[in-house]
């Protein structure tokens, strides 16, 4: 049941399928034996026996001058009978003059040919290019290499559009330079671009203000030339960078950029100065020509105008006794002293004018003082203590000891002025107690004569108001405003009712500006009218009548018996 080819080199490319029917019979064949039949369809693989081949010798392909470089242009195809892997193929460029201009690349999809664009194209330098581009298959089959070559090559012509273009500056990118404190409107370079279209357009040129920067500079529309509008310190600015842009008159829309760089040139216009704030200290026990700081300057300007400093002693001024100053030749100088000993108790501060140069065109200079404190060393030079810290020395007490006695003393004294401020608001009252209320008692702020003293208060003034008439002005405050003079009918002392006469004297004390309320307190006491069954104290017994009979006291004992004396003298004149 073997199946075998009948021809010889059959063609999957001119017939791909065959069906076949195959017969089987038993009985080797014979008569009456019986037999069986089925269909088998065969398939012919394919093999790369095609080559590749191009459809057309000749191509022709249009692109615009404006195309982006990378960009796809155009594609071409070689055909190939055969399939699969066998119809894999890679495009090349052989030759032409377009080859540094265009590149090509195989689409695996598509089997395409791809071209694109690797340089700019320039219609006004060139307007057409020749390409020779071969398509050849990936993988060979060396038993059928007798039907090759497997390649085939065709001529492709480029054909450039004309596009109207931006103008084109003639540099990528410009630098320019221009000193500092120029003047305004001192130019610093020119800009040029042109029109690369055959018609070549006026170009007009300004500056992109995107920027703070933009605005130091100005631009000729017509000529291109760059000018300061401001003035510039290199110090503070070295560098400006800024955009240029150039379009056509004709056509404004089509615009070109390009960077500018500005380098501020430096001039010497900064004298120099020391490096820094230099502690200079001299020691008491130092010898002559010994020294005792090295200084340093330094200079804003760049290393043209200032890199060079002189050192030197103010001439104008006479010889100082003290100290000294050597130039090293190494922008660097050093302070000498002069002398043998130095006494802080004799002077403790010296100053010392430095002047100091710069090696610019022209030199510039400036004039430093330097202060030199007097200090106590040791043997070996080292500082032990200098005039502020001696004094504090002296006094055995450190500075964390003087703030704190400054601060006990602070609150000491606040202290102090709490407890007057508390002593001064304090109010003593006058009434001692509110139960401690007494008939006709009046109490004062002051110590009284004593048991004796029958005068401290007049009683009468409450039961005889003609009494009070004479107005006593207070001793302790005096009256702004004159006080209100008082009239009162004059009656008996038996038709005048006290409550009668405590309200004339509150309404009086009322509109008085110059009585109370002031640190002194009037008391009236008024138990109301007399009791219709009488008085009960003892003060009026000896003027009234009574029943009652004290005869008994004398019957108590010894320790009544003054009291039985005085009531049994008093009964019998009662009874008499």
């Amino acid at each position: 049941g073997v199946i075998r080819t009948a021809l010889h080199n059959m063609d999957r490319e001119a017939r791909e399928h065959y069906s076949v029917v195959i017969q089987a019979k038993d009985m080797a064949g014979q008569v009456g034996g019986l037999s069986g039949s089925t269909t088998v369809n065969i398939t012919l693989t394919d093999v790369n026996d095609n080559p590749p081949r191009f459809p057309q010798k000749h191509y022709q392909l249009y692109v615009p001058e404006s195309a982006q470089v990378g960009s796809a242009v155009g594609k071409i195809k070689a055909n190939d009978a055969d399939t699969g892997s066998n119809a894999d193929m890679k495009y090349t460029i052989i030759n032409g003059d377009g080859a540094g201009i265009f590149s090509i690349s195989t689409d695996k999809e598509t089997r395409e040919g791809i071209l694109s664009l690797k340089k700019p194209l320039n219609y006004e330098k060139k307007k057409s290019y020749t390409l020779n581009i071969e398509g050849a298959n990936t993988h060979l089959d060396f038993r059928f290499s007798h039907l090759g070559p497997f390649k085939d090559v065709t001529m492709l012509k480029v054909i450039v559009g004309d596009v109207d273009e931006p103008p084109l500056f003639t540099m990528p990118s410009y630098v320019m330079e221009v000193y500092e404190n120029a003047k305004i409107g001192t130019p610093v370079g020119t800009v040029t671009a042109h029109d690369p279209d055959a018609a070549n357009s006026l170009v007009r040129y300004f500056i992109d203000h995107d920027t703070e920067e933009d605005r130091y500079f100005t631009i000729d529309a017509s000529t291109g030339t760059i000018k300061t509008a401001k003035i510039f310190d290199r110090e503070e600015t070295p560098w400006y960078n800024i955009t240029v842009a150039a379009s056509e008159i004709d056509n404004p829309e089509l615009v070109s950029h390009v960077p500018v760089g500005i380098r501020i040139l430096d001039v010497n216009d900064n004298p120099p100065e020391l490096a820094r704030d230099y502690d200079v200290v001299v020691c008491e026990n130092t010898k002559p020509g010994q020294v005792i700081q090295t200084i340093t300057a330094t200079d804003k300007d760049n290393s043209a105008n200032g890199a060079r400093f002189h050192f030197s002693l103010d001439e104008g001024l006479s010889l100082n006794p003290n100290f000294t100053l050597r130039n090293n030749e190494d922008n660097t100088a050093s302070i000498l002293t002069r002398r043998r000993r130095y006494s802080r108790t004799t002077q403790d501060i010296y100053y010392l004018p430095v002047l100091i140069s710069d090696g610019g065109v022209p030199p510039l200079s400036s004039s430093s003082t330097l202060t030199i404190r007097v200090c106590a060393c040791e043997r070996d030079g080292r500082v032990r203590t200098c005039h502020a810290e001696a004094f504090l020395s002296s006094a055995g007490l450190s500075t964390g000891a003087l703030i704190a006695i400054l601060l006990c003393i602070v609150i000491l004294l606040a202290i102090v002025v709490l407890f007057i401020t508390l002593r001064r608001s304090k109010k003593e009252p006058l009434i001692i107690s509110e139960e401690d209320v007494r008939e006709n008692v009046v109490t004062y702020d002051d110590e009284g004569g004593g048991e004796e003293d029958t005068e401290a208060f007049d009683i009468t003034a409450l039961r005889n108001p003609s009494a009070a008439e004479e107005l006593k002005y207070r001793r302790d405050v005096r009256p702004e405003v004159k006080p209100l003079s008082r009239h009162h009918p004059s009656s008996s002392l038996d038709s005048i009712d006290v409550q009668e006469f405590l309200n004339q004297r509150l309404a009086e004390a009322d509109l008085d500006p110059s009585v109370p309320p002031y640190d002194s307190l009037q008391t009236y006491a008024y138990e109301g009218h007399r009791s219709e069954a009488g008085s009960i104290s003892s003060l009026d017994s000896a003027t009234t009548h009574s029943d009652q009979d004290y005869n008994y006291l004398g019957d108590w004992g010894p320790e009544f018996k003054k009291l039985a004396e005085l009531y049994g003298e008093i009964e019998p004149e009662r009874t008499t």
